[in-house]
Order: structure tokens, then sequence, then C-alpha cells
């Protein structure tokens, strides 16, 4: 949540890289009346240009038919938008009704910013400036949590690393050893990466570490959940094709 000069603003993300802000908290600023304040604003003609200029940049399913119809009428006396009307006509992705008890209209934070600079370029510094804390916080909440799952993986890597040695080199010169490990990190590298590390280190030779020290939160619960079930099939005898299959 947003604290602006006493005001708290609402803030969502269903994929971590969107952020949606309430418009109607920011309209919280200027009127009791956000709903008003927030139709008086998608009136202007510049407002309808920029959404539309918005959604045809992030929005493959955007009306334009519609948008046309708007910018036309947008500025005259007789017209009226809200963001329903706007959102329903439009297919918009970057203004969405919320209902429920933090409901009410959000907008992308391209757009909510764009709204906060139309109500006061005071009240938008002091948004930008706690917003800019919360994404901060964020990222080093997201950096720790990809901190954990890496160390999860190497856990897993060691078991197994484990079950490669018990049950697939008893037969391994300490030459060949290197290989066999080698072979089976790369097999999962191939299965999860669609690459051996090798390919990998020439595709990126300004990188340092390895394509697992790039990976993403999902792809190390992936690769730890993979590292694992491989040494269960290793332990089962499972020959090494066989396993490619299962575990892709």
């Amino acid at each position: 949540m947003i604290q602006a000069k006493g005001f708290s603003i609402q803030v969502y993300s269903e994929d971590f890289q969107n952020d949606f802000i309430s418009l109607t908290d920011i309209a919280k600023y200027k009127s009791d009346e956000p709903n008003d304040v927030i139709r008086n604003w998608m009136r202007g003609k510049d407002t309808i240009e920029f959404l539309g200029l918005w959604e045809t940049l992030n929005n493959p399913n955007f009306n334009p038919v519609e948008f046309d119809g708007f910018r036309m009428q947008a500025g005259s006396n007789a017209f009226t938008l809200s963001p329903k009307k706007w959102i329903n006509s439009t297919n918009s992705i970057g203004i969405v009704s919320k209902a429920g008890r933090y409901g009410g209209t959000y907008a992308h934070s391209d757009i909510a910013m764009e709204f906060a600079s139309w109500i006061s370029a005071e009240f938008k510094l002091y948004i930008i400036q706690d917003y800019k804390r919360i994404k901060l916080d964020e990222n080093s909440r997201l950096s720790l949590t990809w901190n954990l799952h890496r160390e999860i993986s190497k856990i897993n890597y060691r078991i197994h690393t484990d079950a490669i040695k018990q049950y697939l080199m008893d037969d391994l010169t300490d030459d060949q050893l290197g290989f066999k490990y080698a072979s089976e990190a790369d097999m999962l590298n191939v299965a999860l990466f669609n690459k051996r590390a090798k390919q990998w280190r020439e595709e990126n030779p300004d990188l340092k570490g390895n394509m697992r020290d790039y990976a993403s939160l999902e792809e190390l619960l992936v690769l730890a959940n993979m590292e694992s079930y491989n040494a269960i099939l290793i332990e089962k005898g499972t020959e090494q094709k066989e396993r490619m299959i299962e575990l892709r």
C-alpha cells in the first residue's frame, strides 16, 4: 500500500511485473466523491488519447473502432465516460474495476501516474516516492526468495550426485567420474533449459557463473523437483534415456 500525504492508496499485482494502483484512492485527495473525479478526468481528449495509445502499445485485443468514437466525442460538453463503459467498449486492460472490500477503479501504474499528475503534481511526487520504496522492498524480498530456492537447488544437486555416485559409478575410474556428473547435470539442463552448460557458456561469454545462477524462481523450483525425482529414478535403475523422457 502506498502512503502519500496521509492518504492510503491500494496497489495490487497479478504477475509481479504489472502493478495496478487505485485511482479511487488517488481521487480521494481531490474530493469525497472519487468516482465523479475519475469520470471527469476521462472526459478529456488528452486523457482518451493517452489511454488509447497505452492500450495500442500493450493490448493486442484493444478495440480501435470504439476508441475512435470516444476520441471524436471527447472534450465536448455532452460527453461522459465511466471506467466500466471504457473497459466494456474497448476491451481495455489498463483500467480495471474491482468489487469487494478493496474495490474501486484501478489502473496500470503508467496510467495511474498520469491520473495523479492531473490531480496534483505535488501529490504525484509523494506517490512516486513511496511507490519506489515499495518496489525496493519487493525486489529485496524476491532476491531473498531467489537465493533460498538457489540453495534448495544446490542441496538437491548434492542428493542427486550422491545417488549417481552410489548407483551409477561402481565401474568408473576417477577420471570418468567427473564426466558422469556433468552428463547427469547436463541431462537436467537440457530437460529444463533445452541446452547444455557448454552451449550456455558459449552463448553468454560475458556472464559469470552458470545458467542456473540466472534462472527464474519458477525454474529453480522445477529444477529442485527434477533433481529429487531423477535421484529416485536412478535408485530404481532407470536408464538415462528413459529418465530424460520421464523428466520432460
